[in-house]
Parts: C-alpha cells; sequence; structure tokens
C-alpha cells in the first residue's frame, strides 16, 4: 500500500502536523510520498501531485486540498481537518496518530462518492466531486440561462449563474444559495440558481443518471469554474453538457456518520 501526504503549505498548521505523519511514518519505519509542496517545506524530497501515484493519499487542509488532489489523482482520499468546515475530511489535527493506525491496520471502510463529467462542446473537461459552476464574466450582468433535462426544457432563469452539484457538493455552494442538503448515500444532483432575478426560481433535485444541458440565451461572457479549482472562460455561444461520471471520489471513512459530521460542521 503506497502511501502519500498532500499538505497546504501556507498554514503552520498545516505544515506542523505534516511533520507529525511524517514522524509517524519514519518511526514505523514506512514510506511516505510528499507531494513536492509540502517537501520543500519539510526539508524532504517530493513529487509532484499528479506524479505520486499514491494508492492513499492523506491530505491535510480543508476541502479545497481534497478537491485539488482529486483533480490530479485517483488515489483515496484520507482528509485531515485544518481548516474551516472540512465537509470532506475525516479526521481532526489532535486525532492524527490514533487515524493513521487505524489506516496501518486497514482498519477502515472506503465511500464511493459521484462525480460530475463535463463536456463543453466535444471538449471533455476535469470532472467534479462537487461542483461546476456557470457564472456571468462581468460584476453585475445578470444572463438568461436556458436549462434541458434528458432533452427536455425544464426552465429558463435570469440569474448571476447556475451551480450544478453532486450530493456531495450540495453542503458546499449550493447549500450557500439555498440548496438543499442532501445525503451522500442519495443519488442525485443539485441545480441551483445564484441570485436569480425571479423569486420562484429555486432549486431542483435531479436523479444522478441525467443529462443536463445549460445554454447561455442571448450570449453573454461567463465563466465555467469546476471545484473552484478550475477557470474557463465562456463566450456564452457553447453548450455546458453534465452527466454522471464513470469516476468515482473514494474516502477512507473510520465509521462517522454523514449527520453526525453535519452536526458538527453546521453547529447544530
Amino acid at each position: 500500500m503506497k502511501i502519500g501526504l498532500v499538505a497546504s503549505v501556507e498554514s503552520k498548521k498545516c505544515i506542523h502536523a505534516a511533520k507529525e505523519i511524517l514522524d509517524f511514518f519514519k518511526r514505523r519505519k514506512t514510506n511516505l510520498i510528499l507531494e513536492d509542496k509540502i517537501a520543500h517545506s519539510l526539508g524532504q524530497k517530493g513529487l509532484p501531485l499528479e506524479k505520486m501515484k499514491a494508492d492513499i493519499a492523506i491530505t491535510i487542509g480543508g476541502d479545497g486540498t481534497i478537491l485539488r488532489t482529486l483533480r490530479a489523482t485517483k488515489s483515496k482520499i484520507l482528509g485531515i481537518n485544518a481548516g474551516v468546515l472540512g465537509f470532506l475530511t475525516e479526521l481532526k489535527v489532535q486525532e492524527i496518530e490514533s487515524g493513521l493506525e487505524k489506516l496501518l491496520k486497514r482498519d477502515y471502510t472506503v465511500e464511493k462518492r459521484s462525480k460530475l463529467k463535463v463536456v463543453v462542446g466535444r471538449k471533455r473537461l476535469s470532472d467534479c466531486a462537487n461542483e461546476a459552476v456557470i457564472h456571468t464574466a462581468h460584476v453585475s450582468k445578470i444572463r438568461h440561462f436556458g436549462i434541458q433535462i434528458d432533452g427536455q426544457v425544464a426552465n429558463d432563469i435570469r440569474a448571476d449563474g447556475i451551480i450544478i452539484s453532486t450530493s456531495t457538493g450540495s453542503t458546499c455552494y449550493a447549500m450557500s444559495v439555498g440548496g438543499p442538503i442532501i445525503d451522500p448515500k442519495v443519488d442525485a444532483m443539485v441545480i441551483a440558481p445564484i441570485a436569480p432575478f425571479k423569486l420562484a426560481a429555486r432549486p431542483m433535485v435531479v436523479p444522478a443518471k441525467s443529462r443536463i444541458r445549460i445554454d447561455v440565451i442571448k450570449s453573454g461572457a461567463c465563466v465555467l469554474v469546476l471545484d473552484g479549482q478550475e477557470e474557463v472562460g465562456l463566450k456564452g455561444n457553447e453548450s455546458v453538457n453534465l452527466s454522471l461520471s464513470e469516476n468515482k471520489a473514494e474516502f477512507i471513512r473510520f465509521g462517522e456518520s454523514f449527520y453526525k459530521r453535519l452536526r458538527e460542521k453546521l453547529g447544530g
């Protein structure tokens, strides 16, 4: 089992946690593959993220670090929260040693989550674990979006943008614009408008196997943002097609339930 380590280098808390993990594996004489960024901060040798080829990637930071890792690798993710919310993480910093002991004993389960396949024109872009966002490229300039589901016209909305999220992403950007929280075991997608012009425009939940097409009516420049990690400029005359990806995001879990995590993160 090859284990990699990815961490945000912008936080002293993350760097300190990374050193703790490196020392843990050294004591057990177990090799650890380091991403080059955190390796440099620790005075070690490392590899670019896309070349790590780890079976499991330990990430230190928040959900952004996890999403960055998922985009570059097919590794299973063990997330350690050193950020703010960390909905996708499994461990707190103070649980590192006990969590790593379970990891080495293989005392865990693997949770698979759906990802979005995103195609613009004929070009397939990176899959999304959380969401794809189509947003006006100019501040205070709303766009008129046409939404089709499985070839049928579902709605047309004037708004700042449209969010298409997985059930995993329902607790992220989609939630902040009034979308529902969806248990990740429910295979569904959320289509949520951002600052819609009409009060009647509401988020929709559709089956995960749906084929969604978004068009900009009366072309206008937009930006397509994938998992908050990549921006793609749109002239506004392209069709953005979204569907269920054949790829899955995989997370190492030690038994904590989604609802317990939800209560902790949202302060319920």
